[in-house]
Order: structure tokens, then C-alpha cells, then sequence
């Protein structure tokens, strides 16, 4: 019996590198995040229609989403760093582009070619790692820092673009990716290695045809439903997305060179942590949905001062994510993940108890040590993911692990958030509302946004009297709605240790253990 090889230790290059690579994923999450405070201004500017306004704002998230599979495996053909530094030069371009646009028809063309551009940044970053971090200790880390940057640009980018628009043009947001771009372009080609699977084959064209159609209308019916509720279009946009993916893989089986090998999903481990990676997100987004909300339309706060408080979150998915790596030395991952989501579940817990004494620290604190627990996940789930195919599949296996946190997410907003709906118009039906013209009744009894637009409009006791019982009515539904949160962290705790536990030996590696 022969003893197995020692991985080979990263050197200054490889360290280095990550730092380079970090920089990208900052931006991808700033750019998520930057233009929300920008769009009162462009709205001024460039005056677009409501729904022109909407695709201005969900364009970029739309063709992320459904390009991110078709990218992962583009890098693993035509080789991964060459993708990525394609995708900073569109990315660098697309930014100009959309910071000097003077309609609301060129904001939504270049918004779109930044989500097709931002596409190959995560899947390339991440399965560079892959290949650039061959001890499993050293690419735990790395990808605790790859996590790590998401959330650091999540957290700074409301910072940085406020203080733009304090002295500058709305279009000065989309410029801050210019500097960082370039700089990615004149040491990547040093410090990062080419990888890419010389017998990947060529890549069916109808197969990227169907790939993307099929995640574009699966997004787009989710988040039509999360934003009008339920009604034939998203209904008809989710069917077929579906049935369009079932001709994707029903092609994928019969291909000899498909876009993506399905034989990947075969693995426990990875099937498993595709999963609670989707479930993660699931009861994540919809609580940084949700907790944005409360934090302006209930305590009243500004934008900029909902992004302050909200800052310790960011901050918490930080060192979550930094001190994964040293937690999964001496345990399992099956009991890190379950875990960070037991911890999680005790800040949803906590966030039942929101709209008493000192709320807004039970808000803060609640939203802290939820994104504390659910750090350790994502790092983990995504070492699986990526760790347990090989070596020249990691592309697309970053490709579909960063689609499942965009399906995870879309699903949260629009189930959680269509709970949250129906809780607070159930509640508000019983509001009568005296001295109100029923117009204004019924918008009050829609959103809580419209309450609140309904009492700045209406003065004295009637307005008052209905903005907090609508008020009420919406922090009920949100303690509802943190307690689902809540129970299904628990449950994907105990479907991690079911299914995960077995899958590895204390102390090995997940890519040792599906690799023995």
C-alpha cells in the first residue's frame, strides 16, 4: 500500500494572487449594492419610465445569473485566467459605458453588458483557486477569503457610493471598477496561472442557447412573482424555463462533449452542498430584503443611515468567513456547516423579538450573528462544490455553485417576501382608516411603503393612526417570517449531518474523502 501524495504547498505567487483575485469580487458585489443609491439621482437625470426603471435596476442581476454556468465552463475551454481578464476588459468598457449614458435605453444596454461581463468573474476567481491552491487547509482558506471579498464589497460599496454622490454625477458609481481593472490587468498575466482542460471538447452552441434560457426565465418568473405576486406571466416564464432545461439536459445526456458533465451531480457531497447552499441563501437574502426595509420604513432611517447600521453584518460574514478555515482543522465539514446554521438559527431567533425595547439593537445584533453562522457555510459548501470534481470541471462546478446562490436567493425574496405580503395585508384589511379617501386606504393596505407615502400625505391623527398600525402589522409578519427562517436553518443542520456525515473520515479533506 502506497501512501498518498502530499499536496504541494502555495507559494508567495499563489498568495499574492488571491489578493489580485479578491479585487473582482469586490466589485461584483459593490455593483450589486452601489446603484440603489444612485437611482434617485438618474431618475432625475435621465427621467425613465417605471419600467424602464425596473430593468435598469434588475437587468445586471438577470443576465448574471443566467450566464454564470456558460462562463464557468467557457473558462475550463478556453482557459480560466484568459476568461477572467476578457471579462475585466468587457466589465472596465461596459462601466464607462453605462457611467456616461444619456438615456434610459443606454443605461439598460450597458447595465446588460455588465452582468454578461460579471458573469466571468466569479466562476474564473473561483476555479482559478482551485488550481492554485492544491493543499485542501490552504484552499479552505483561500476560499474563506474569496467569500470574504463579497461580503467586504457588500458592506463598503452604500460607503463608497454615497460619498461619490455627495460630490459627483450619479454615473461616478459605476467608475469605481475602472482602477481596480486595470490593476487586474497588469498583474494577472503574472500572477495567476492558465488552466484549462485540453480535452473539454467544443462548446455546443444550442446547449449555451438553452442554458441560458432556461435560468433567465426561471430568474425572471421568480422575481416577477416576488415583486407583483402570483399571475400567469410569472406562472408561464417558470414552466418554461423548466421545460427548456429539460431539453438542456436531455441534450447534455446524449452530447459526448456536453456543457456541463452531469455524471458531478452523482456526488453526495456535492449534491448535498449544492443544496444547503441553496437554502443558505434562501433564508439570507430575504432577510437582507426584509431587514432593509424595517430599518427605513419602520424606524424611519434614511438610505445611507440603513447602510451604516447595516454594516456590522458585512463585518460578520468578514470574520465568519476568515475563521472558517481554522474551525474546519479540527472538525468535520458536516459539523462546521451544521454549525454556522445552528448559529444562524439563533439570529433569526433573535430577530422574532424585534419591535420591543431597544429594537434597533435586537436588529443589529440579530442580522450580526446570523451572518456570522451562515459565513462558515457558504465557505464550506463552496469548497465542497468545488473540491470534489476535478480538477479541469471546476469551472463549471463554480459556474453552478454560484447559480445556485442566485436561485437561492431569487426564491427567498419572492416566498418569503410573499409571505410577509399576505401577513401584512391580512392584518392591515381590518384598518379602517376614518377620514381616508379609499384610494389612499387601499395603498396603505398594499405595502407598507404605501402607508407610509399615505401618512406623509395625510397630516394630523388619521395619518399617524395608520402608519403605525400598518407599522405593526409588518413587523408581525417579519417575526413570522424570521421564525421559518429560523426553523429551516435548523433543518438544513440536520440534512448536513445526515447526509454529509457519512461522506468523510475526521480529519480528511472533502476532496480526499470523495477522492479515496
Amino acid at each position: 500500500m502506497t501512501a498518498p501524495a502530499v499536496a504541494p504547498k502555495a507559494g508567495r505567487r499563489e498568495w499574492v494572487g488571491l489578493a489580485v483575485l479578491a479585487l473582482p469580487c469586490l466589485l461584483y458585489s459593490m455593483d450589486l449594492t452601489v446603484l440603489n443609491l444612485a437611482v434617485p439621482h438618474l431618475v432625475a437625470d435621465l427621467q425613465p419610465s417605471s419600467t424602464q426603471l425596473l430593468w435598469i435596476v434588475d437587468i445586471y442581476g438577470f443576465l448574471v445569473a443566467g450566464s454564470l454556468i456558460t462562463m464557468g465552463t467557457l473558462g475550463d475551454r478556453i482557459g480560466r485566467r484568459k476568461l477572467l481578464l476578457i471579462g475585466a476588459v468587457a466589465f472596465g468598457l461596459a462601466s464607462i459605458f453605462a457611467a456616461f449614458s444619456t438615456s434610459a435605453e443606454m443605461l439598460i444596454a450597458a447595465r446588460a453588458l455588465l452582468g454578461i461581463a460579471a458573469a466571468t468573474l466569479a466562476p474564473s476567481t473561483l476555479s482559478l483557486l482551485r488550481n492554485m491552491f492544491h493543499d485542501d487547509k490552504e484552499r479552505t482558506f483561500a476560499i474563506g477569503i474569496w467569500i470574504a471579498s463579497f461580503s467586504a464589497g457588500g458592506a463598503i460599496g452604500p460607503l463608497i457610493g454615497g460619498a461619490l454622490l455627495e460630490y459627483f454625477w450619479w454615473g461616478s458609481v459605476f467608475l469605481i471598477a475602472l482602477p481596480v481593472m486595470v490593476l487586474l490587468l497588469a498583474v494577472g498575466p503574472f500572477l495567476l496561472p492558465e488552466y484549462r482542460d485540453a480535452d473539454a471538447g467544443k462548446i455546443d452552441i444550442q446547449s449555451v442557447v438553452l442554458s441560458i434560457g432556461s435560468v433567465l426565465a426561471v430568474i425572471y418568473g421568480i422575481k416577477n412573482f416576488a415583486e407583483h405576486g402570483a399571475g400567469w406571466l410569472p406562472a408561464a416564464a417558470i414552466l418554461a424555463g423548466l421545460a427548456v432545461g429539460y431539453v438542456f439536459v436531455r441534450r447534455q445526456q446524449k452530447l459526448a462533449a456536453p456543457l456541463i458533465d452531469l455524471s458531478i451531480f452523482r456526488s453526495l457531497p456535492f449534491t448535498t452542498s449544492l443544496s444547503i447552499n441553496i437554502l443558505s441563501f434562501f433564508i439570507a437574502f430575504s432577510a437582507f430584503l426584509l431587514i432593509a426595509q424595517y430599518l427605513q420604513l419602520v424606524l424611519g432611517m434614511g438610505a445611507l443611515e440603513a447602510g451604516l447600521w447595516s454594516a456590522p453584518s458585512g463585518i460578520g460574514f468578514i470574520v465568519g468567513s476568515t475563521l472558517s478555515p481554522a474551525i474546519a482543522q479540527h472538525f468535520r465539514p458536516s459539523y462546521v456547516i451544521a454549525g454556522g446554521l445552528l448559529i444562524a438559527a439563533i439570529g433569526f431567533v433573535l430577530l422574532t423579538q424585534i419591535g420591543g425595547p431597544n429594537e434597533l439593537a435586537v436588529v443589529v445584533a440579530g442580522y450580526v450573528v446570523f451572518s456570522i453562522g451562515l459565513a462558515p457555510v457558504f465557505t464550506m459548501t463552496t469548497d465542497l462544490i468545488v473540491g470534489t470534481v476535478a480538477p479541469e470541471k471546476a469551472g463549471a462546478a463554480a459556474g453552478i455553485a454560484e447559480t445556485s446562490s442566485e436561485f437561492g436567493g431569487a426564491l427567498g425574496i419572492a416566498l418569503l417576501g410573499s409571505i410577509v405580503t399576505a401577513l401584512y395585508r391580512a392584518d392591515m384589511s381590518a384598518v379602517i382608516g376614518a377620514g381616508l379617501p379609499p384610494e389612499a386606504l387601499d395603498a396603505a393596505r398594499d405595502t407598507l411603503g404605501g402607508a407610509v407615502a399615505v401618512a406623509v400625505q395625510v397630516s394630523g391623527e388619521p395619518g399617524m393612526q395608520l402608519l403605525a398600525a400598518a407599522r405593526l402589522a409588518f413587523t408581525q409578519a417579519l417575526q413570522l417570517t424570521m421564525a421559518i427562517s429560523a426553523a429551516i436553518a435548523l433543518a438544513a443542520a440536520i440534512v448536513t449531518l445526515v447526509l454529509l456525515r457519512q461522506s468523510a473520515e475526521s480529519g480528511k479533506s472533502p476532496l480526499a474523502e470523495t477522492s479515496t
